[in-house]
């Protein structure tokens, strides 16, 4: 599946969710991430996150999508983040 996954973190937690996120998906820009994973990996980002976060004060969004084939991405202004480019 293609996920886009944002956070809303502490800034003491900031660098662990980071990296987190760097292990599983392409950074796109501050607190946004995106990329192809199988179910196994989704679980395993999600667990990642859980031991990572406080779940009282942080916030993470994850958009799934079942394939890339209808995705359609468009940047704006400075293009940031991971060297990959998705279309």
């Amino acid at each position: 599946m293609f996920v886009i996954l944002v956070y809303d973190v502490k800034e003491k937690r900031v660098g662990k969710a980071l990296k987190v996120c760097r292990r599983y998906l392409h950074w796109v820009q501050n607190s946004v991430f995106e990329g192809e994973l199988s179910r196994a990996q989704m679980e395993r980002l999600r667990s990642d996150l859980r031991e990572v976060l406080n779940l009282e004060e942080d916030s993470v969004v994850i958009y799934k999508f079942r394939t890339k084939h209808y995705f359609q991405r468009q940047t704006m202004g400075v293009e940031k983040g991971g060297e990959e480019e998705f279309i």
